[in-house]
C-alpha cells in the first residue's frame, strides 16, 4: 500500500512538472499554411522556445499583461504568434519580423511608423512578413502584431509528415 502511494505521488509530481515545463518553457505547434515555405512546410511540428523574448505573464484581457526576462524582437527573427484578429487566440501563425517599433513601413499604400517604445510592453508592435508570395498571410492582411500576441521563437522541426510519408513509400 505504501509503495503504491509513493508511486502515485511520483507519477503526479512528474505529470505536473511535465505540464509546467510544456506551458512555461517549450511547446510544440503545428504550422498551418505555407507562408514560410521552404523553411517551414505545412504540417511541420515546431518546438517553440517560450522564453525567447521573455515569458508572457497575463494576456491583457483577464490579467494584466507583462513579460518576465524581457528581450527585444530583432528584425529578421522568425516568430511564432497568435493571430491578432482572433479574439480567442486559437490560431497560431509563423512569420518573419520585418519591422520593429520605430521603423517606418508602407501598409496599403500609406507610410506608417510602427508604434512602440521598448520600455513600454503594452505599446510595442511588430510588422510580420511571409516569405512565400503565393501563400501570403502577414501584416498586410492582419495589420501590426502587438507584443502580447508573441509566443516565442521556433527552435527546430520535431516532426514533418511529408518526410515520414516519403520514407514509408520507399521500398
Amino acid at each position: 500500500m505504501r509503495s503504491t502511494l509513493k508511486f502515485l505521488l511520483a507519477l503526479a509530481v512528474a505529470l505536473v512538472s511535465m505540464l509546467a515545463f510544456r506551458a512555461l518553457v517549450f511547446t510544440v505547434f503545428t504550422v498551418e499554411g505555407g507562408g514560410l515555405e521552404p523553411t517551414y512546410l505545412t504540417g511541420d511540428r515546431l518546438l517553440v522556445n517560450r522564453w525567447a523574448y521573455g515569458l508572457r505573464v497575463g494576456d491583457g484581457r483577464f490579467f494584466p499583461y507583462g513579460r518576465l526576462g524581457r528581450s527585444n524582437v530583432e528584425r529578421g527573427d522568425i516568430i511564432v504568434f497568435e493571430d491578432p484578429r482572433d479574439s480567442l487566440c486559437s490560431r497560431i501563425l509563423v512569420c518573419r519580423c520585418r519591422a520593429v517599433p520605430g521603423d517606418e513601413v508602407v501598409l496599403r499604400g500609406e507610410k506608417q511608423v510602427v508604434p512602440g517604445l521598448n520600455s513600454c510592453a503594452d505599446a510595442d508592435y511588430y510588422y510580420m512578413e511571409t516569405l512565400n508570395p503565393e501563400n501570403r498571410e502577414d501584416s498586410q492582411d492582419f495589420g501590426l502584431v502587438p507584443d502580447r500576441c508573441i509566443i516565442g521563437s521556433p527552435l527546430l522541426v520535431v516532426y514533418n509528415p511529408l518526410i515520414r510519408k516519403r520514407y514509408l513509400l520507399q521500398p
